[in-house]
């Protein structure tokens, strides 16, 4: 997963935008590249998942609080 915050700015990030419009990509770990299609969670899920990446990363409780965009979270799942 991801997190589309471009810190806290008022538009989403562009990778964000093309992913919208073409959400089946190639992602890389390592030296494994993966199918993916990428979707933007939702409600619970996104709650849960927002949870976690804070742990990891707080300030991005405080990019959400300089915007009034709800900030995705995207998952991206195995084709």
């Amino acid at each position: 997963m991801v997190v589309a915050s471009k810190g806290g700015s008022p538009d989403h990030p562009d990778w964000y935008k093309n992913l919208a419009g073409d959400p089946e990509v190639t992602i890389q770990v390592k030296s494994e590249r993966i199918p993916v299609r990428a979707e933007t969670a939702r409600g619970d899920e996104r709650a849960r998942l927002w949870r976690r990446m804070t742990e990891v990363w707080p300030a991005y409780d405080e990019y959400q609080k300089k915007t009034d965009r709800e900030i995705p979270v995207v998952v991206f799942k195995r084709r």
